[in-house]
């Protein structure tokens, strides 16, 4: 099968709209998180990460009116990916180029602004543009519109698994020789009174409403909840035939990945983290890697009590009793629910350019239930060849990303 490399990467997030303004700040252990003003002060959590507003180079300002929040995020990091990789569509193939882009819940911003709208004012009210705003589809046929791309496309939604998903799906469409460049990740945006009262309705929020910067605290003993974000990530996938016939520079290797189903509850993960073990020990199965091998892993770290304990209870069983370095980019920029494993994926590839483990900041307190190798608070240098992604998400979906050094 054909070895998938990545050419390109773009991120949007709550701590910088490109790559290298998101590392920096990651590398500086710096908060993305603030206390937002416009939902209603009985909702229990009254914080966010929140993306600075981007308007995607080469869209026209008519055009821009015309999406969705959540796409418009989708085209500014695909920007950046496509432009990093030096690709050009009028030397391709169109139909060898594709696109699959996820989200969790895709236009909710536009879903919630015009059901108001037909509360108050009737369905004359109703924009004519919301199944266009709204429907999850529709960044992927954004991006694909955008750049030409006229080979395989479609939209995983899986919640929070669902970045991490559309890169396996895409590298596995590469793999089987049905594209030699797919453009691929996730988006969300659902930073919203709908969204925040809904999160919060479950119990499942942070609820440090007076100190936002240190409410994400994975593995942390008195963590209570997760915080809501928004952004995108993207990745150029390529076959690595063609990223070396077009003397493309390659960044990292996509050595393998994995989904597995807990099968248990709709939000609650298996106590055990066998779900989370079994989608790691088949990435690296297929990745051809022993797990002593492994440099570093970024978790899915939630920030929430049930989650953090699973996941390291798989670290372990995965990994034995010293398992490899483990930070949770979520400690700063939140939880980006569909778009947080392509923002991970993008963050573990810089942290195999740079050699630098990012910090899980805020980890003040160790948890006895939560025995993982934490890089707590301050960034670490070491050498990183082998890095390991994890996103668990609603439903019992597990997914597993492995990076490589390529050479």
């Amino acid at each position: 099968m054909n070895r998938v490399v990545i050419t390109g990467m773009g991120v949007v997030s709550p701590v910088g709209n490109t790559r290298e303004a998101f590392w920096n700040s990651l590398v500086a252990g710096r908060s993305g998180i603030r206390a937002v003003d416009f939902v209603d002060e009985r909702t229990a959590s009254r914080i966010a990460g929140i993306a600075e507003d981007v308007i995607p180079d080469n869209v026209p300002s008519k055009e821009v009116k015309r999406q969705g929040r959540f796409i418009l995020f989708a085209l500014e990091a695909a920007n950046q990916a496509w432009n990093q990789a030096g690709l050009d569509i009028n030397t391709e193939d169109p139909y060898r180029c594709g696109a699959l882009v996820g989200t969790g819940i895709g236009g909710v911003q536009d879903i919630e602004e015009n059901a108001l709208r037909l509360h108050e004012g009737g369905p004359r009210r109703v924009s004519p543009l919301l199944m266009v705003k709204g429907l999850s589809n529709m960044a992927a046929g954004a991006v694909a519109i955008h750049f030409g791309l006229q080979g395989p496309n479609a939209c995983i939604v899986t919640a929070c698994a669902t970045g991490a998903q559309s890169i396996a799906a895409a590298a596995n469409t590469i793999r089987l020789g049905q594209a030699d460049v797919m453009l691929t990740g996730g988006t969300e945006a659902t930073i919203i009174p709908y969204g925040l009262a809904a999160f919060s309705a479950m119990r499942a929020l942070s609820t440090r409403n007076d100190t936002p910067e240190k409410a994400s605290r994975p593995f942390d003993r008195d963590r209570d909840g997760f915080v809501l974000s928004e952004g995108a990530g993207i990745l150029v996938l390529e076959s690595e035939a063609h990223a070396r016939q077009r003397g493309a520079v390659i960044l990292a290797e996509l050595a393998g990945s994995a989904e597995t189903c807990d099968a248990y509850h709709p939000v609650a993960p298996r106590p055990d983290g066998s779900g989370a073990a079994a989608a790691m020990r088949l990435a690296l199965r297929q990745a051809g890697i022993p797990p002593e091998k492994v440099d570093y892993c970024n978790a899915h770290g939630t920030s929430t009590k049930l989650n953090d304990a699973a996941e390291s209870l798989a670290f372990l069983e995965v990994f034995g009793p010293a398992p490899p370095p483990v930070s949770s980019t979520k400690s700063m920029i939140g939880h980006l629910l569909g778009a947080a494993g392509a923002v991970e994926a993008v963050a573990c590839v810089l942290t195999i350019r740079y050699n630098t483990i990012h910090p899980n900041i805020n980890y003040d307190t160790p948890d006895p239930e939560c025995p993982v190798n934490v890089v707590a608070n301050t960034a670490r240098e070491a050498k990183v060849d082998i890095a390991v992604s994890n996103s668990l998400g609603f439903g019992g979906h597990n997914a597993t990303l492995v990076f490589k050094r390529y050479e």
